[in-house]
């Protein structure tokens, strides 16, 4: 009832936005400014801004929380495992407020040192805080993936001559790759639906951008700064609100799915 009334919700004011802005030069409009005269909404740079960060956030979580898992199962000593799991714990517990303001006065600043062109606002530190707020979530569910491989398994690896290494890539992974995947979905979703931390260490610039060095804005960033009852209620701008929600939810639903198609091949391989 609650996903129901949300979509009803979105649904009903994209609607009203969407007969005064065509669909095509939303989805296709390469400029964004719903402030400023004359008024633009061209949904790419927003989009832009969310998949920069989204990536990189991604390159950063996903293998070092695979390998985390990895190692928490395979190879780290029980006292070491009771000291980094507790950690791992900590780190998933911090607001994401917490990392933005991590990012502004501890990850751009060093940033700035090395390359004096990084902008403060910045889609590569936004990036960086994010991909270490993903990282304990896809250690975790990895951990309970690797953790759930039958044992008989492992020691059939063992018993043909190989390593403790060549038994964790190329037997535990491909048998836990159904978790493994998820694990990486969710946590892309994760990456993807986040505001408080990009929104303070990725500024508020609409750009269609390459560029990790200069600020940007994303789809939870441009409802967060509307969202501050400045903004008239029934006017372009407010339902502009509704129409990047709906596009969120759309590419929300799709990671999902994608996930579900993705652990069933992979579960049927393995079995």
């Amino acid at each position: 009832m609650i996903t129901l009334g949300i979509v009803l919700v979105l649904l009903g004011e994209a609607v009203l936005f969407f007969e005064e802005v065509p669909l095509v030069d939303f989805i296709t409009g390469t400029i964004w400014a719903p402030m400023f005269e004359p008024k633009s909404f061209g949904v790419l740079p927003l989009v832009c801004g969310t998949f920069l960060i989204t990536c990189g956030a991604a390159m950063i979580g996903l293998p070092s929380g695979l390998g985390v898992g990895l190692f928490l199962n395979d190879f780290a000593p029980n006292w070491l495992r009771s000291i980094i799991k507790p950690v791992l714990e900590i780190l998933a517990g911090i607001p994401t407020v917490v990392y933005g303001y991590f990012a502004l006065t501890v990850v751009t600043p060093l940033m700035q040192r090395m390359s004096p062109s990084v902008e403060v606002f910045n889609a590569a530190s936004a990036a960086i805080v994010v991909g270490v707020m993903v990282l304990p979530m896809v250690a975790s569910l990895c951990d309970d993936a690797i953790r759930a491989v039958p044992r008989s398994i492992k020691e059939a690896g063992y018993a043909l001559g190989a390593t403790k290494c060549e038994v964790a890539l190329q037997v535990t992974v491909p048998s836990a790759l159904s978790g493994i995947v998820a694990s990486f979905i969710l946590a892309i979703s994760r990456a993807f639906g986040e505001t408080m931390a990009v929104t303070l260490a990725a500024g508020s610039t609409p750009k269609l951008t390459l560029n990790p060095f200069e600020s940007v804005q994303t789809l939870t960033a441009y409802i967060a700064q509307v969202s501050t009852g400045d903004t008239p209620q029934g006017s372009l701008e407010y339902k502009s609100i509704f129409a990047v929600g709906m596009l969120l939810l759309v590419v929300t639903l799709f990671f999902n799915m994608l996930a579900y198609y993705l652990v069933k091949r992979f579960r049927t391989v393995t079995e």
